[in-house]
């Protein structure tokens, strides 16, 4: 028997446990005040159903007859509701996928069987990881411009069947920063399935203005075009990934480079509206994305607006463009999911087969945790979109 005194300690305990969980559960559930917040809700959104190890302790019986204990277990209770929300809210839209892309790609039924996971959203992964095979990954020079060195990783199966189609990865930080090496995750995930995965870079601004970036996304294909032989790549069925900043430059080299290779673009949150993007900023707490456009482009679009055009991938859609595939989170601070919704608008008007998954807890960079809700909806959609839009690889 516990002496009443320990009682009152382990009352306290689980009161702060409990409360402690709520509170972290409202940071990630709240819009976020400042940029620390915002990156402290990714791993607490994507993550926080690890939460849920800890109902036992707050749910133990013997605790729950007592005050304090019961008021702490139920605040713990409340938190973990919180943190696994995702999870159940990720089942329900993953449920809409098969009818989407049914939609999508109505004459393309045999690419949309049995992608290589079987669900949008496997439990067990969220705890397990997911699975990959070992893939090669090889560093190669691709260009060099004003005495910048830009570098491409090439993901490939290591049990290749040559030719397969190819993937290139462009890579987010507001046009000023990031690394072709961010979100490895899906690079090797693809590579294992059976592509020619290539993470590229380019260069940064405000050194470098637009359209320095997108003329190195061109340049990265003109390399993966002339090596597809050594490669082991199929130089006809090229698709353009990107997040953040890289969906725009995804999106734009696809809409504008005319590349016939190209025949599909993924854009991960990016921005596509640049001239709406300018007048209707993120939070300043957050980011100043007025000043980034400035940064990227040259100037205000009162000064600069040829360049907002040109690079909002808004003013290029037409009849040719290529087939699109659109993630965004509907609680996403940085890049409002307003982009993809106006994107949408276009491709619609223009009769551009298109899917937009829309996450609705999703923030930016929501990815980034791979085994989490929004890193298994997002690869399965990406997979499941290549497969219709390149053709099934191998």
């Amino acid at each position: 028997m516990l002496s009443p005194t320990t009682h009152g300690v382990l009352d306290w305990l689980r009161l702060s446990l409990g409360g402690a969980v709520l509170g972290l559960a409202l940071l990630a559930t709240l819009p976020p005040a400042n940029a620390q917040i915002w990156l402290l809700s990714v791993p607490l959104l994507e993550g926080g159903y690890w939460s849920v190890i800890l109902l036992p302790l707050l749910c133990w019986p013997r605790w729950s007859v007592r005050g304090v204990a019961l008021v702490g277990g139920s605040l713990g209770v409340i938190g973990v509701l919180l943190l696994v929300a995702p999870v159940v809210t990720a089942i329900s839209v993953g449920h809409q996928f098969p009818a989407q892309f049914a939609q999508a790609f109505p004459d393309r039924p045999a690419a949309l069987d049995g992608p290589a996971r079987q669900a949008p959203l496997v439990l067990s992964d969220l705890f397990l990881g997911v699975r990959s095979e070992d893939v090669v990954v090889e560093e190669r020079v691709f260009d060099v411009v004003n005495g910048v060195e830009l570098v491409l990783d090439v993901y490939r199966p290591s049990a290749q069947h040559p030719p397969l189609p190819g993937v290139v990865m462009v890579h987010g930080g507001s046009w000023q920063g990031g690394s072709r090496k961010d979100f490895s995750a899906l690079n090797r995930y693809l590579a294992a399935r059976g592509y020619v995965v290539a993470a590229i870079s380019y260069r940064f601004s405000p050194r470098f203005l637009f359209p320095a970036a997108l003329d190195d996304v061109s340049a990265a294909l003109g390399y993966l075009e002339a090596h597809a032989q050594e490669l082991g790549l199929d130089r006809d069925r090229l698709a353009l990934v990107g997040r953040s900043a890289g969906g725009q430059l995804a999106l734009i080299a696809g809409y504008r480079l005319d590349h016939p290779a190209i025949k599909a673009v993924v854009s991960l949150y990016g921005p596509v509206a640049l001239r709406w993007g300018f007048v209707n900023p993120a939070k300043r707490s957050i980011i100043d994305s007025s000043a980034v456009l400035e940064a990227y482009l040259g100037g205000s679009p009162t000064t600069h607006g040829s360049q907002y055009d040109a690079a909002s991938p808004l003013a290029h859609v037409g009849h040719h463009t290529p087939p699109t595939l659109l993630v965004s989170g509907a609680r996403d601070e940085l890049v409002s999911p307003f982009h993809a919704e106006f994107l949408s608008d276009r491709l619609i008007r223009a009769d551009v087969p298109h899917v937009v998954v829309r996450l609705p807890w999703g923030v930016h960079g929501c990815d980034f945790f791979f085994r989490g809700p929004c890193g298994q909806l997002s690869t399965f959609a990406v997979e499941r979109f290549l497969a219709a839009a390149l053709g099934t690889p191998g």
